[in-house]
Formats: structure tokens, C-alpha cells, sequence
């Protein structure tokens, strides 16, 4: 079950054997990411070469999915393989510069593919500064069981990636999420794991109750969830390697649900209901000690804490609408920060802490936004007939989110946004509540 739910192979990076060629140095390739119009950065990525025997298919689809994780993100454009003069043969032979120039190549990935034994491969990959005739950074080697060839391909495009834009990495990272089957009348509800991209899915749980809001610990190994199994909502730990999973919250007459972790992972905070009230705690995993955080007689929900774990931001119809309010972590007097028409709700710290992502509905619509921590510099990135639920990428700047569609049949569909409002992109059909791992180890 273990290589099921989670990659298992050990990839680990190492220099390769010619660092003489491979220079550490600020060249001119660089995309600067900021709001305006950003032309795509065209890039070569031509089939990686098969050095061994049983390794031609590696080849082709490593490269086919480092192309696909770089053009994903909107800042870059492949350049097709008819258009190549040079075709690259041999990972050690000199790079043509001219050939990739004329066809206006900024970037060229060049790499080549080992069997290891019956169960590896090995993975090295060079990347070159067309326009400098020059390479940019040292070559990098993955190693890894067979099985995990994905993982190889989504850290080579990380790196690229990061030394181009300047950005951190996020192709190495898996999304939980709720996948939907059936009617909209008779949903059929399941939690699930799947690569950034869609790929590789497995399912965690089964179709006999409806699941909700699943969201990775820091670490990436184990999941919180709500579940209605016993009739009523109750968060649920699950550790993904065993699949084992426990009640967190089982107080007769309460419900719990809407649950996050605190940053390093020893803490729960959630939303409990008593009575006709609903309050935020947090729950100590170790312990079992729990705080009351809130105590207004209104629905305080949806809390999320900040990369730093000083502050929670929440949910709350205290004002009389659903808006969002930052409290210190202990609790304590809370600030308002929402102010615009409409109501806010389901807000999420960026793990940058810089902004905080939200759901609003106003006139009809639902939008995706950002705003500043203190509410301030606000921006809708999405409008639809409902958009909600935003997770952050682990490097801060792409969104996630599920968008369902109107009408007795309509289904929900995960869609990915950059922050700046650009490259909308459906993910995955059939799927909602999606919450993103931080970096795979």
C-alpha cells in the first residue's frame, strides 16, 4: 500500500562527473515575474538519450513531461521537435548554439536516461543559456526505483524552472482532494492522492460516507479530513503510508470539521460545533489537550494558520456576514480584514505569508482571491458560477481550487490559476476540496 499511496523511490541529486564544463554564473536567461503581459520564454526539450538498454521510453517520456511541467505554468512556450536543425545524440557533445539560435530557442534541456539493475534508472540533465552559449548551472543526476520515473522528470523541470524564474520549486509535490463520482443528487465521495498535474491518482478512502476537506500535514505524511461515518462531521488523522487513520474529536453531541495543521505539524486547529455554537480550537496531538480559541455567539469557521504559526485567519458572520478575521494563534481579539461587497470565506495562508487566499461571493458570482494579510491589495482571480476552496502551491504562486458547474447535472472540476490572474487551467475533472503537499522529500 505504501508504493501505491506514495512514491517510494529514494531520489537523491548529485554534481555530475564534469563540473569543469559546468559553471556557476547570473546569466541574461531570466524571466521576471511580475503582473504585466509576460511573452513565454521559448525552450528546447528534444527526447533525452537512452544510454543503456530497456531505457528508449524513459527517455521519451521524461522529456515529455519536463516540456509539459514548464509550459504548464504559462512562462514558457516548447518549441516543436519538426522545427530542430540539431538533434542531440550524445549527452557529453558540444551543444550547436547556432542550430537552436536560428530557431529562436532561449533555453535547450538536454539529458539521457540509465537502467540501474532490474528496478532503477538514473536521470542526469544539463541546462544551456542559448543566446550566452553558455550552460546555466551544473548538470544534475536523480536516481530511483523505475517506478518513480515522474518524480525524476517533475524535479529536473523544478530546477530548471527555479534557475530561470528565480522562484522556488512545486512540480514535486502531490494534491489531496475529494474525487466525485455519480448524479449530483447521489454523489459518491472519496479521498484521494494524485501527482500537482493529475497523474498518478490513488484513492485513500472508499464511497461509503461523505468525506470532506482533506489537508496534508507539513511534512506530507499524514492527512486530516472531516468524515460523516458516524452520522455527524468528525475530523479524522490518517497516515498515508498505513491508510490507518483515528477520530481526533469524539465529544458525544458535537461536530467537528474544517481542520488544518499548525506549521510544524503538533497541532490541529478546527472548527467544533456545541449546541447551536460554533467555535475554533486547536487540539495538541501529543496530548489531547484542547483550547477554545473563539468564544462569539456567531459561526466562526475555516481557521488557517500562518507560515510562522502566530496568527490564525478564520471565517466569521460575527459583523452580521460571512467575513474573514485575524487573531493571534492563542486567541485573543481578532481583527477584521475583509471589507469589499460580499461575503469572504474559506481564507488560506500562502506559505510565502505574504497574502492570504479566500473565496467571495458577490452578485451571484463566486471568485478566487488574494489579498495582503492585513486586507489590503485585494485581487479576484476567478469568476464563475462557483469557484471555492483555494490551496496554495508549495512555492506560493499558483492556486488550486475546485469550480462547479450549474445545473442538476454539473460537475466539479480542480483548476490551478497563477497569482497574478493568468493561466487558468483546468487540473483534473471529477474532483473538489483539493489541498497541495508541500515539496516531496
Amino acid at each position: 500500500m505504501m508504493k501505491q499511496l506514495m512514491i517510494s523511490a529514494l531520489v537523491s541529486a548529485v554534481a555530475l562527473v564534469t563540473p569543469a564544463i559546468a559553471q556557476e554564473r547570473e546569466g541574461p536567461l531570466k524571466i521576471e515575474i511580475t503582473e504585466g503581459v509576460i511573452e513565454p520564454l521559448p525552450f528546447a526539450v528534444p527526447t533525452f538519450v537512452a544510454e543503456t538498454a530497456g531505457a528508449d521510453q524513459y527517455a521519451k517520456d521524461l522529456a515529455a513531461v519536463v516540456a509539459a511541467d514548464l509550459q504548464g505554468t504559462g512562462l514558457f512556450r516548447e518549441i516543436p521537435s519538426e522545427a530542430y536543425i540539431s538533434q542531440i545524440t550524445s549527452f557529453d557533445s558540444p551543444v550547436q548554439y547556432s542550430d537552436w539560435k536560428a530557431i529562436n530557442a532561449q533555453a535547450l534541456i538536454t539529458g539521457a536516461v540509465q537502467t540501474v539493475g532490474d528496478d532503477q534508472i538514473a536521470v542526469k540533465f544539463r541546462l544551456f543559456d542559448v543566446f550566452a552559449d553558455d550552460q546555466l548551472g551544473e548538470g544534475l543526476q536523480f536516481v530511483g526505483d523505475r517506478a518513480g520515473w515522474r518524480r525524476m522528470a517533475h524535479k529536473v523541470a523544478d530546477a530548471v524552472y527555479s534557475r530561470i524564474t528565480g522562484e522556488s520549486a512545486y512540480f514535486d509535490s502531490r494534491v489531496v482532494f475529494v474525487a466525485e463520482t455519480g448524479p449530483k443528487n447521489d454523489r459518491k465521495k472519496r479521498l484521494a492522492v494524485m501527482d500537482y498535474d493529475g497523474a498518478n491518482q490513488q484513492f485513500l478512502t472508499d464511497a461509503s460516507s461523505i468525506v470532506l476537506a482533506p489537508r496534508f500535514s507539513p511534512t506530507g505524511d499524514r492527512i486530516l479530513y472531516t468524515s460523516y461515518e458516524t452520522g455527524f462531521p468528525r475530523v479524522f488523522l490518517l497516515d498515508v503510508a498505513t491508510v490507518g487513520r483515528r477520530a481526533i474529536e469524539d465529544q458525544p453531541g458535537t461536530m467537528s470539521f474544517a481542520p488544518r495543521f499548525s506549521p510544524d505539524g503538533t497541532t490541529v486547529v478546527f472548527s467544533l460545533t456545541t449546541g447551536s455554537n460554533t467555535d475554533i480550537y486547536t487540539l495538541n496531538l501529543a496530548t489531547g489537550q484542547r483550547i477554545q480559541l473563539t468564544t462569539q455567539p456567531s459561526i466562526e469557521t475555516a481557521p488557517s494558520f500562518s507560515p510562522d504559526g502566530s496568527q490564525i485567519v478564520f471565517e466569521s458572520d460575527r459583523s452580521g456576514t460571512q467575513q474573514l478575521y485575524v487573531m493571534p494563534a492563542g486567541g485573543g481579539e481578532a481583527t477584521r480584514i475583509s471589507f469589499g461587497q460580499g461575503r469572504y470565506g474559506t481564507p488560506v495562508w500562502s506559505p510565502r505569508g505574504d497574502l492570504i487566499a479566500f473565496t467571495k461571493q458577490n452578485r451571484g458570482r463566486f471568485h478566487i482571491g488574494v489579498m495582503r494579510t492585513d486586507g489590503s491589495e485585494e485581487r479576484l482571480l476567478t469568476a464563475s458560477f462557483l469557484d471555492e476552496g483555494p490551496t496554495w502551491a508549495p512555492n506560493g504562486r499558483v492556486i488550486m481550487f475546485t469550480r462547479e458547474t450549474s445545473g442538476s447535472g454539473g460537475t466539479s472540476t480542480l483548476y490551478s490559476v497563477d497569482i497574478t490572474g493568468r493561466n487558468l487551467k483546468a487540473v483534473l475533472s471529477g474532483g473538489s476540496d483539493p489541498a497541495w503537499s508541500p515539496l516531496l522529500q
